[in-house]
Formats: C-alpha cells, structure tokens, sequence
C-alpha cells in the first residue's frame, strides 16, 4: 500500500535514491567509536607533547615567544582533540552554550593574543600575561563540563579571601 502511496504521489524513485545517497555519505564520514577513541588520544598527547615542548625551550632559554607558540599549540591541539569524542558540529554546540559562552571567547581570544604577542608583537611580557589568561580561562572551559564544579571552586576561592 505504501509502494502504491508513493508511485501515485510521484515521489517514488527520487526520495530513495536521495535518502540512500545521504545515507551513503553520512554512512560514508562517521567515525567508530574505537578509532574517535585513538584520534582523540593521539590528537592530546600530540597536545600536551607540543606544550611540554615550550616548556623544554623555556628552561633551555630559548625564548618566551617559542614557549608561547608551543604552548598555544598544544592547548589548540588539545582542545580540537575533544572534537573526535562528541563531533565538531556538537562541540562547537556545547562550547558556546549559554553557561560557557563567555569562557570560550575568552579561550579564543587569548589564544590569538597569545600568538600575536609572540610572533608579531614580539613582547615576552605581554605573551606571559596572555598564557596565564590563557589557561585560567582553559581551566574555567574544562570545568564548565563537570556538574557543580564550578560552585566549588568559587566556594573555595571565597572561603580563601574571607579569611
């Protein structure tokens, strides 16, 4: 009856054989769960190697700026890595979610400081002062993903100064 529905109704052909074909293509793109798991793992440890790599430069006295660019690299690299866990699309959904919208701006945009005060500014001072922003904002982001988190460290942070 159905088949019949949809021959008199002219949609028998071109519906199936473009749902089929979006079927195909999102069939096609979609990560197992396992591989997610490896790319995001990778992805990481591909982070926090290139954040350990500007430390390693900090000490060995090359430079505040090589630290800079390395360090926001990793923390780039670590933030695209939770991509592979949930997808870009539903990431970028929860990154800008009303309770860590403002958070997340604050993460870009000290990130891009971070690079410009680096490499175009060439200010060391300036560079540091956006690293730290950098990843008290970062801290702020990730906790915004675990319930109450939030609560607590504020709570924490006002039984300190009140006493």
């Amino acid at each position: 009856m159905d088949k019949l529905r949809k021959v008199l109704s002219g949609n028998d052909n071109n519906n199936e054989e473009q749902n089929s074909i979006i079927n195909d293509i999102n069939t096609a793109t979609t990560l197992s769960w396992s591989t997610r798991i490896k790319a995001f793992c990778v992805c990481f440890v591909i982070g926090i190697l290139f954040s350990l790599l500007g430390s390693f430069a900090l000490f060995l006295h090359r430079g505040l700026t090589v630290f800079a660019i390395f360090y926001t690299f990793g923390n780039v690299m670590s933030l695209l890595s939770t991509c592979f866990l949930m997808g870009p699309v539903s990431q970028l959904k929860k990154m800008f979610a009303k309770t860590r919208v403002i958070a997340t701006c604050i993460v870009i945009v000290s990130l891009v400081l971070t690079l410009v005060a680096a490499m175009v500014l060439h200010k060391a001072g300036l560079a540091l002062l956006f690293i730290i922003i950098q990843s008290l904002a970062m801290t702020w982001y990730s906790l915004s993903y675990i319930p109450w988190a939030r609560d607590a460290v504020k709570k924490t942070v006002s039984a300190c100064i009140d006493v």
